[in-house]
């Protein structure tokens, strides 16, 4: 079985339990898996900031419970039906981390490898060009079992900047929302991918696809 929670915490609640950047939703949210101090990070979420609060969802394998901070009126659970991820056309809404990943390159220009022949990987950048980001976009849909309708329009967002501070050190992730139209072209990459997200920084709140079945 798998589960879909959406709930809604006002900005003074998020304040009182110090979640108002995605590090901080990021540590709260494990209050929804009491119990279980050694579990494996299987669920994604997705925190959008409203006016005055904060709406969360969270996709995850295992049944979340409402944690005392969240009023009972403001947390929906609703179980997913086996037959939700078996349709061709679904409207889609995702906020993502698109990056690239920079090559490392010696004096002369030269590729650096690691042991074994592999590229080493330099500095994660995010995209910030329409072109770079419907590029990418596509090129998940390739790899994750679906494919853009082109007939649909594809409303690509602006990059925006989630800053958060961990262990007194300032960082941040590259924010881009995608909805659009896509069609499952290969099912089993297509659930794998509902369930594990897409692109980086997942565990901060990136890569949670919000799905409504829809016709071409």
């Amino acid at each position: 079985m798998s589960w879909l929670v959406r709930m809604e915490v006002d900005a003074n609640t998020a304040t009182a339990i110090c979640a108002t950047d995605s590090y901080g939703w990021h540590k709260r949210l494990w209050d929804c898996f009491p119990g279980e101090p050694n579990r494996k990070r299987d669920y994604l979420t997705r925190v959008d900031l409203l006016e005055g609060a904060f709406r969360i969802w969270i996709i995850a394998l295992g049944k979340p419970t409402r944690p005392g901070w969240c009023n009972s009126e403001d947390f929906a659970l609703k179980e997913i039906s086996p037959s939700f991820l078996s349709h061709r056309y679904y409207a889609f809404d995702l906020r993502a981390n698109p990056i690239k990943t920079k090559t490392q390159r010696g004096p002369n220009g030269e590729t650096l490898l690691r042991e074994g022949g592999k590229r080493k990987q330099g500095k994660r950048v995010p995209l910030t060009k329409k072109e770079d980001l419907r590029a990418w976009i596509y090129r998940k849909g390739a790899t994750k079992g679906f494919r853009i309708l082109d007939e649909k329009p594809l409303e690509i967002g602006p990059m925006v900047g989630a800053y958060f501070s961990k262990k007194n050190q300032s960082a941040y992730h590259g924010g881009v929302q995608f909805r659009g139209v896509l069609e499952v072209t290969d099912s089993g990459q297509f659930v794998e991918a509902y369930y594990n997200g897409i692109g980086s920084a997942k565990s901060f709140g990136f890569g949670l696809l919000l799905l409504a079945p829809t016709s071409p």
